[in-house]
């Protein structure tokens, strides 16, 4: 049966996810979350349209209307959610290879399912009937709302912006490969454009948020002022400086909570992260009197404790911002140009700015694939995991936890040692593979 990760449903294409999966996963949405309509948008793997079909299948067996955006980036579907007040359903494996697929899905108003609504979700696919009722009625609208999206972004900062600056934008042939050339050239940049040529099988491919070497080159090479990389839907950005080297998403969120507390925007004066941020962005929010509040690991975890404090600023390591009182979850394009506007208004070169905003303590993190379920390895590695943690005391920090989208063991140390962080993220690894 499908079950929901840390961020959705997710699996192979047509074996952990088959379009029957599909069909009956639209049927238990419809039948938890109510709302009467609901955005499907999808990103470029070949496998989207014959889920998508699949899937508003089962959403207009049960009378739902259906606004079928077509491709766009995930943070469009939230946008079409919220604006909207329905439920959104982006067909997308964010930021893994094209072979892959699932589902994330949105309550109305453009929030990611709590805990106890994704277990509605689970507990509705039990009870579907595996046979297909025909389609009832859906509504086909693949322009508008995707420019309206672009519209709500650009609105957001000042006319022109970015005249005068270069960028250079790597789309991992994916959701954004048209969207975020076109806002930035609108607020007024230089664009240069690279892995915008999605194929439904180069999404990700040595490309994009979780590859941004090329990206790097590419700045180098045509002296631009910034680079951004998006993942396959377009939620998560990775930042490379004028110099070709990778701002981190924790230095990211330190230079965001630096900016939107000068501009009164930082609710509570307080950054929200996960247990994944390196320390050294504790120790410099610390230095500075800005408060930050640690989550589990997952966006919408990020996300639910900043709607229940009314914080504005939060995010992932791996480069998921959420810039609250702009959009209701983690945008990619959003989280670029605030990154834009920042270099603009303190007019200093990007990489000076993230040089000075926190020294990053050595971190070591090694994926393991085991033998055993990753949660059964890590319970049985727990004397190990105690063991690091009392070596380490107050140098380092160490976390193993099974990962919530992948089958694999994830081992992360941190010391301000380098060397002492590698031997004890290898030595729990090891342990890890032996079981």
């Amino acid at each position: 049966m499908l079950a929901f990760g840390t961020d959705g449903v997710r699996g192979k294409a047509f074996v952990d996810i088959t379009l029957d999966d599909a069909y009956q996963l639209g049927v238990a949405i419809a039948r938890s979350v109510k709302s009467g309509r609901a955005a499907v948008g999808r990103d470029p793997r070949i496998s989207g349209p014959a889920l998508e079909l699949a899937l508003v299948e089962g959403l207009t067996s049960e009378g739902v209307e259906v606004l079928a955006l077509g491709m766009v980036p995930t943070p469009c579907v939230a946008f079409a959610s919220e604006v909207e007040n329905i439920t959104g359903i982006a067909i997308t494996a964010s930021h893994n290879r094209y072979e892959d697929n699932g589902v994330k899905v949105f309550a109305p108003g453009g929030v990611k399912l709590t805990d106890e609504a994704e277990a509605a979700i689970v507990r509705e696919l039990a009870t579907v009937a595996k046979e297909r009722a025909p389609r009832t009625a859906a509504v086909i609208e693949r322009g508008r709302m995707v420019d309206r999206y672009v519209e709500s972004r650009i609105r957001m900062v000042r006319q022109e912006i970015g005249a005068g600056l270069r960028v250079v934008l790597d789309c991992a042939n994916g959701a954004m490969s048209e969207v975020a050339p076109e806002v930035f050239r609108r607020l007024g940049a230089q664009v240069d454009l690279i892995h915008a040529l999605p194929d439904g099988t180069n999404i990700n491919a040595e490309c994009g948020a979780t590859a941004p070497a090329s990206l790097g080159t590419e700045v180098v090479a045509v002296r631009a002022n910034v680079g951004f990389a998006f993942d396959g839907d377009g939620d998560r950005l990775v930042v490379v400086d004028e110099r070709g080297n990778i701002i981190e998403g924790d230095r990211l969120l330190g230079l965001l909570a630096h900016y939107m507390r000068a501009n009164e925007r930082l609710h509570s004066n307080t950054l929200v992260t996960t247990v994944m941020s390196n320390i050294g962005l504790l120790r410099a929010m610390e230095q500075v009197g800005i408060n930050v509040a640690v989550t589990t690991v997952g966006d919408r975890y990020v996300l639910d404790h900043m709607n229940q404090h009314g914080f504005t600023l939060g995010g992932e390591q791996s480069g998921h911002v959420i810039i609250r009182d702009r959009a209701t979850t983690g945008d990619g394009l959003m989280a670029a140009i605030a990154v834009l506007e920042l270099m603009v208004d303190s007019g200093r070169p990007i990489s000076q700015l993230a040089d000075e905003v926190m020294i990053t303590v050595p971190q070591v993190l090694i994926n393991v694939t085991t033998n055993v379920p990753a949660g059964e390895a890590v319970s049985r590695m727990q004397d190990e995991i105690d063991a690091a943690v009392r070596e380490l005391g107050t140098r380092g920090r160490v976390l193993v936890r099974a990962s919530g989208t992948e089958p694999l063991v994830r081992v992360m140390v941190e010391c301000d040692s380098a060397q002492e962080a590698q031997r004890v993220a290898e030595g729990l690894a090891a342990r890890a593979t032996s079981l």
